[in-house]
């Protein structure tokens, strides 16, 4: 059993990439892992300010909001998802801000399993290309990180119209494999 940590990023509560999250945490679930999804929307987390107050107090980060919880969940996961919608060729707000505020401990987010879900408007996956090249660099950043799967939901924009697709079976699927 791993435990599993999806980082839906998107702002829009029951959006593609949202739905495709909760897609793979079924498939996941399924397969005997523990599942837990954080909006990251939900949490009240505020951007680095690059004080490094964390540097001087054993990672304790200056801001005192939701980010530590999440955090160390994301230490203790195995595995890592990563989802958000394509927002001009890059990752939502609210995950970037996830991103950046591990600063506080990422040498203690290592050895995880990455899947990356990344949704767009545009039919074409060149279209994520950016996105995935955000959460591949955070990636790069943690020791022992590796790829393990990505979704691409494309030519969907309005909720909902994620389901029946080829992604909406691909997320359960991969799910069930981790």
């Amino acid at each position: 059993m791993k435990k599993v940590l999806i980082l839906s990023g998107s702002p829009r509560e029951g959006g593609n990439s949202d739905i495709l999250c909760d897609r793979f945490a079924k498939g996941a679930a399924e397969a005997g892992n523990a599942v837990e999804k954080i909006r990251v929307a939900d949490k009240k987390i505020g951007y680095c300010h690059a004080c490094y107050y964390c540097r001087d107090h054993a990672g304790a980060c200056a801001i005192k909001d939701d980010m530590a919880e999440v955090l160390q969940k994301m230490i203790d996961a195995d595995v890592i998802v990563l989802a958000s919608p394509v927002y001009f060729y890059s990752i939502d707000a609210q995950l970037k801000a996830v991103i950046d505020r591990t600063v506080a401990r990422w040498l203690e987010v290592k050895s995880k399993e990455f899947y990356y879900i990344a949704t767009c408007a545009d039919s074409e996956k060149s279209a994520t290309l950016t996105t995935l090249d955000c959460f591949r660099g955070y990636a790069d950043c943690v020791q022992g990180a590796k790829e393990m799967g990505v979704i691409y939901g494309t030519g969907v924009y309005e909720k909902g119209k994620i389901e029946g697709t080829p992604a909406y079976k691909q997320a359960y699927e991969m799910g069930k494999k981790v």
